[in-house]
């Protein structure tokens, strides 16, 4: 697909998503909302795809939400996920199947930070700044924040920034737990990417299956998660990557899996 307010590209195994209107502070407006949702949908149902990357061009990741542009379509309940599109923010309808890092810089303000949440992983340049200002426009953070922020930083931490609207800086992001890695300015995108391409040598079916029995335990609980363990296994060892692996344990060099 070709796009107007991303900048999508890949490298090898790798799918990288830039949000690209930096005029506008990456601002998401309508039509920024539905080509990522359709961007997140691509690299789902591609299978030479393995890792997702998300960042932002410009001198920021994003501003959030261009609320004036969107509000009329949130109050009348419209949809802006395409056709085969994945909602961003995974909050409702089907999720990413494969893992996503995040890559931010700069300010990284409401939806942004949210964004970051539905990620895998998150990598923050050290000058980036962090704000969930919802609460400071008469609204509440409706992407995620309230049940992944606690989850990742704790109560008390979750609470402490989003209850205040203050904003806070990347080594207090990284303290708290809600990105993984802070590296200097101008190295965010590049960790990024390498993190993701150690992914990408993986077996992509066991990458997918360790984040699909992860978010069963999430969401449907332990137990259920305990469950499907063996189970899951046991389809994983009847696969082609599983015998690749094996036969590079056998002879102690690097596999090149195939994903079936």
């Amino acid at each position: 697909m070709s796009y107007e307010t991303l900048q999508v590209r890949r490298d090898g195994h790798v799918q990288i998503i830039g949000l690209n209107r930096p005029e506008k502070r990456n601002a998401f407006d309508a039509a920024m909302l539905r080509e990522l949702a359709a961007a997140y949908g691509e690299l789902d149902a591609d299978d030479t795809v393995r890792v997702g990357v998300l960042y932002g061009e410009g001198t920021m990741f994003t501003a959030g939400l261009d609320l004036a542009s969107v509000a009329g379509d949130i109050q009348n309940n419209v949809s802006l996920v395409p056709d085969g599109g994945i909602n961003p923010w995974q909050v409702d309808g089907r999720q990413l199947s494969k893992p996503l890092v995040a890559a931010v810089h700069g300010k990284v303000l409401t939806l942004g930070i949210e964004l970051m949440l539905a990620a895998d992983i998150a990598v923050a340049a050290e000058s980036a700044t962090f704000a969930q200002l919802e609460i400071a426009r008469g609204i509440y953070p409706f992407g995620g924040a309230t049940i992944r922020f606690p989850r990742a930083a704790g109560w008390g931490n979750a609470m402490r920034w989003m209850l205040t609207a203050e904003t806070f800086d990347a080594a207090e992001a990284h303290r708290i737990g809600i990105v993984q890695e802070v590296v200097a300015d101008g190295q965010h995108l590049q960790r990024a990417l390498d993190i993701a391409h150690t992914i990408a040598r993986q077996a992509p079916l066991g990458v997918q299956a360790t984040l699909r029995s992860a978010r069963q335990a999430i969401r449907a609980g332990e137990a259920a998660a305990e469950a499907d363990l063996v189970p899951g296994v046991q389809r994983l060892f009847t696969t082609e990557d599983a015998a690749i692996g094996v036969q590079a344990f056998v002879t102690r060099t690097p596999a090149e899996f195939v994903g079936r």
